[in-house]
């Protein structure tokens, strides 16, 4: 138990201290943000557990795809955030990038690669 719960607080610190640095400075905070903090984290986390190194490695593969078919998003949800305001921005955003994801996977199906 008490290392489920080291790992909640890390984790959200690291989330929080993104929130802060992006207060502070756009550009640093969308740098910090920009960085696989979570993966990594996550990859640190399932070694430590002595998850099998497939395993492992299968995390940081299929984040590389998953990772694809958000990015329109980062590009859509400042055009739409002075014409909608936030949280119907956000709500476009959301359902475009599921848009994306689901035609990505049928797109890179045909390459051998399976996301859903």
């Amino acid at each position: 138990m008490t290392w489920i719960v080291t790992k909640y607080l890390i984790t959200a610190a690291m989330v929080v201290a993104v929130s802060e640095f992006a207060k502070r400075s756009d550009k640093l905070g969308a740098l910090i943000a920009a960085l696989p903090m979570v993966t990594v984290l996550t990859l640190i986390w399932l070694h430590v557990e002595k998850q099998p190194e497939s395993k492992v490695a299968n995390h940081a593969w299929y984040t590389f795809w998953y990772v694809v078919p958000t990015l329109p998003m980062f590009l859509v949800f400042p055009a739409l955030l002075a014409r909608l305001g936030f949280w119907p921005a956000l709500a476009v955003c959301v359902v475009l990038t599921i848009a994306c994801f689901a035609l990505f996977a049928l797109v890179v199906k045909r390459f051998g690669i399976t996301l859903m």
